[in-house]
């Protein structure tokens, strides 16, 4: 029998739900509004219960539940979709690499300040250490380990020592841009800032043939 002559897929079985979280954009921009709503309206985290999150984005419980396995999951969600989006790298050079993740702290570090909701749900989320612990594990490790691969990477094209410690080497990197967007909320954060630290630190791990 030609492929032309095959009986089409029965509408029943094409129209079979997913296993799985089901996906809805709509439905899901809903519930993290709603979860921003009632943190601009200054409820705290303790507070916001998923029985009163539904109700103001107008969804059951169930809803949530499908989504998200808890308050802890569903609340990292909606500071991570307050927070600027990941970078995209270039992939040029360690440096250009580098500038750009600083950059995304440094815009990050405005946004915690500019933002109300950012700046109470991270002081809140500090004194919950089941939702910093979930935060950190989703938010957090992420991207430190897509600052260790770019400076692993700079090392095995031979823009940085091989002998440095990626791990004391993104500490001292990142450090300065986390002094003074988290600990000095009153420093400047000019926008040629990634750059001035880059440059700072870069100038020292080189390897020496590669020094003008």
């Amino acid at each position: 029998m030609s492929l032309a002559d095959s009986p089409a897929p029965a509408p029943a079985a094409a129209e079979a739900p997913a296993r799985g979280r089901p996906r809805s954009e709509a439905v899901e921009r809903a519930i993290v509004e709603g979860v921003m709503k009632l943190l601009e309206e200054g409820v705290p985290l303790a507070e916001l219960s998923i029985e009163r999150i539904a109700r103001t984005a107008g969804v059951g419980k169930a809803t949530i539940y499908r989504r998200w396995s808890g308050k802890e999951e569903l609340f990292v969600d909606v500071v991570r979709a307050a927070e600027p989006p990941d970078p995209e790298l270039p992939g040029t050079s360690v440096r250009d690499d580098l500038v750009v993740l600083l950059e995304q702290l440094r815009i990050r570090g405005l946004a915690s300040r500019s933002s109300a909701i950012l700046h109470n749900v991270y002081a809140q989320m500090k004194s919950s250490p089941k939702i910093w612990c979930a935060y950190h594990q989703s938010v957090v490790e992420p991207r430190r380990r897509m600052q260790l691969e770019v400076l692993r990477r700079g090392q095995a094209r031979g823009e940085l020592r091989a002998d440095l410690d990626v791990e004391l080497l993104n500490d001292i990197l990142v450090g300065p841009m986390l002094v003074r967007s988290v600990m000095r909320p009153e420093a400047e954060l000019p926008e040629d800032l990634p750059e001035q630290i880059v440059d700072a630190v870069l100038e020292g791990l080189r390897p020496v043939s590669s020094r003008s």
